[in-house]
């Protein structure tokens, strides 16, 4: 839940990067020095014995895995082998760690209400081109952070979930992910209120498995449960804009038998950029999810590698977070009013002053007190450039960018004083022809935020699966995925490529796929 160009803005500490480590600075929980956290994998009717076992060896049992012969238990690093030897253990593999991974236009009044914002992802996948009329029949489970389940948008959907001892109850969301994953699935068409979601009109089934509390971070035995929970709930689809970058045998088995139920296992390529492979994604029995911006264009920070195999919009994604905890701004410079990009983390303020050139903001110069800095973007990250600007007197930072179209950005932990915004290249070089006049911006509580990552094309695709499969309630989950593919606009290289995958997730073209073909075809 990220939203700088590398990162989903959603979360303050995992919202917009599936990493795959997490510094142990981070990780408040994490086992002690000299102990380790692993998950033993035991024989049918050993479970006893192996509590026993850990016990003697000084230690705990920290979760039973739902539905699997297994534990997650934190034991004294010497105590390894011994577990290892244990004639009742099958196994035992780190618990390794899983993390979270955010331009509309307003409705016409079909398919949606008036007063509707309509994120360009909507139609970019031709969810206004399939109503939702049937998606009562399928269920769509979410793991991620929780969701507020009171949300203006969000309200009335057909919602169930559980509580968790760890992270509380699935109708709270702390960091604001879940939250916006749900808004992209299933935000309400409801006249004048917020965005659309891919099946708006409440007929979809959500199910709310929370791991992520606030800080945003969980073990992938605690996926590999929430996993379990949802088949057990009867979910069709399961969602997971998460992952880490080492594969868990736990997490696996859990995903392949899902698989072999008939389950539809969707999950994030990954905010690194690079070609690593993250987890679940990895696994034969998930889909993994690229992530693209509103021309269609694979996203810089969208891992790329033989296990893409789909892609949906991933950048600037406008979407629902808990009420009043997103942020709406607002530029004027002169007499000209801009649309500015929201920078996560700016305080709700407002700053007006002379606009003046801070060039990269990449030093502190007294130039700009009391002045409004215009930054160009590049060479530092923009917490820096903000803080910079702040340290150097100025009242507040519009970040414009350095590659075409717009953009959204964050501070990350950083806290300013100051407002901050960003801005689109040709909107940077008209400004630049404005320094000196007057630079009003404005931050303002919002109940939304345009989010990056690969966060955000995941539950695209898992609310297309659901929506052409809702048509199509007798195919199995495999043949499903394989029509989503074979009716994918093919972008990139001709074919299946490593950033692409297939290409575009397209809703339409999969249902006229599927009824022109049938379901194996």
């Amino acid at each position: 839940m990220m939203q700088s160009n590398v990162v989903m803005s959603s979360i303050a500490t995992a919202v917009k990067l599936l990493v795959a480590t997490v510094a142990a600075g981070v990780i408040g929980n994490a086992a002690a020095a000299d102990t380790t956290r692993v998950i033993v994998a035991f024989k049918p009717g050993a479970a006893a014995s192996v509590k026993a076992a850990v016990a003697a060896a000084h230690g705990t049992v920290k979760q039973d895995i739902v539905g699997m012969d297994a534990m997650a238990v934190e034991v004294p690093a010497a105590a390894l082998k011994g577990l290892q030897h244990n004639p009742n253990v099958e196994y035992v593999e780190d618990d390794v760690v899983r993390k979270a991974f955010a331009l509309t236009t307003p409705s016409t009044g079909n398919p949606y209400a008036s007063g509707q914002l309509v994120p360009y992802g909507i139609q970019m996948v031709q969810a206004d081109q399939l109503p939702d009329t049937n998606a009562g029949n399928r269920k769509l489970c979410i793991i991620d952070s929780g969701v507020n389940r009171d949300h203006e948008d969000l309200n009335g959907n057909n919602f169930t979930g559980e509580y968790d001892s760890g992270t509380g109850w699935w109708y709270t969301d702390e960091n604001h992910h879940g939250t916006h994953v749900t808004g992209t699935i299933a935000a309400l068409n409801n006249s004048g209120v917020g965005v659309v979601g891919v099946n708006p009109n409440k007929q979809l089934k959500l199910h709310i498995v929370k791991v992520f509390g606030a800080s945003g971070w969980a073990y992938s035995s605690t996926l590999a449960s929430a996993a379990n929970k949802c088949g057990t709930a009867g979910a069709n689809v399961i969602t997971m804009s998460l992952g880490g970058g080492r594969a868990s045998k736990t997490e696996q088995r859990a995903f392949d038998v899902l698989a072999s139920k008939g389950v539809l296992n969707v999950a994030a390529a990954g905010n690194d950029g690079t070609t690593a492979i993250s987890y679940p994604a990895g696994y034969a029995s998930v889909m993994m999810v690229a992530a693209l911006d509103e021309n269609k264009n694979w996203a810089s920070f969208s891992q790329y590698n033989s296990k893409v195999e789909i892609a949906a919009p991933g950048v600037n994604v406008l979407s629902t977070v808990p009420m009043g905890t997103g942020s709406q701004s607002a530029l004027t410079v002169g007499g000209t009013a801009y649309a500015p990009g929201g920078m996560d983390g700016s305080p709700k303020t407002t700053a007006s002053a002379p606009l003046a050139d801070f060039g990269l903001g990449d030093v502190v110069n007294s130039a700009m007190a009391g002045k409004v800095c215009l930054i160009a973007r590049g060479t530092i990250d923009f917490a820096t450039k903000v803080s910079n600007c702040q340290s150097s007197g100025g009242v507040g930072a519009v970040v414009y960018n350095n590659a075409p179209g717009s953009f959204g950005g964050t501070l990350g932990t950083t806290v300013t004083t100051i407002p901050s915004v960003t801005a689109s290249d040709t909107e940077g070089a008209a400004m630049k022809n404005q320094l000196g006049q007057t630079a009003t911006i404005t931050v303002t509580p919002y109940n939304y935020a345009y989010y990056d990552g690969t966060s955000m094309a995941t539950p695209h695709v898992s609310a297309v699966a659901a929506l052409v499969w809702s048509y199509f309630p007798t195919c199995t989950g495999s043949q499903i995925r394989a029509s989503l593919g074979k009716s994918a606009l093919d972008l990139g290289a001709a074919g299946r490529d490593t950033k692409y995958g297939y290409g575009l997730v397209q809703a339409r073209a999969a249902y006229d796929r599927i009824k022109s073909l049938g379901c194996g075809n």
